[in-house]
């Protein structure tokens, strides 16, 4: 399945109200590898225990403040649409939203 294809399918996956683990954030060291060993351990190459388990969204998620898009985060690449996160690897619309958001 190409990125776009996969993208539509995430889309459908969020809009028809899939339930992510949204909160809480993964604001520390700590926390980010917990989600990840999780994203490691649990999830694997299924598409939908990654979005539940990075807690996606199809909207901007505002956590203390902070706007947090995928669009502005540090795994984010632009031009693909496209989260690097290795645990991840999934292509992205810039205004969705997870988890292990950094800046």
């Amino acid at each position: 399945m190409d990125d776009d294809a996969l993208r539509r399918e995430i889309a459908e996956k969020l809009k028809s109200g899939l339930k992510t683990e949204v909160w809480p954030r993964a604001e520390t060291s700590e926390q980010v590898n917990e989600v990840v060993a999780r994203l490691q351990s649990e999830a694997g190459d299924n598409l939908e225990k990654k979005l539940v388990i990075a807690g996606f969204t199809d909207h901007v998620i505002e956590a203390d403040g902070i706007e947090q898009p995928c669009e502005t985060c540090m795994y984010y690449k632009v031009h693909a649409r496209f989260c690097e996160l290795p645990e991840l690897m999934l292509p992205v619309e810039p205004d969705w939203s997870c988890r292990l958001w950094r800046i």
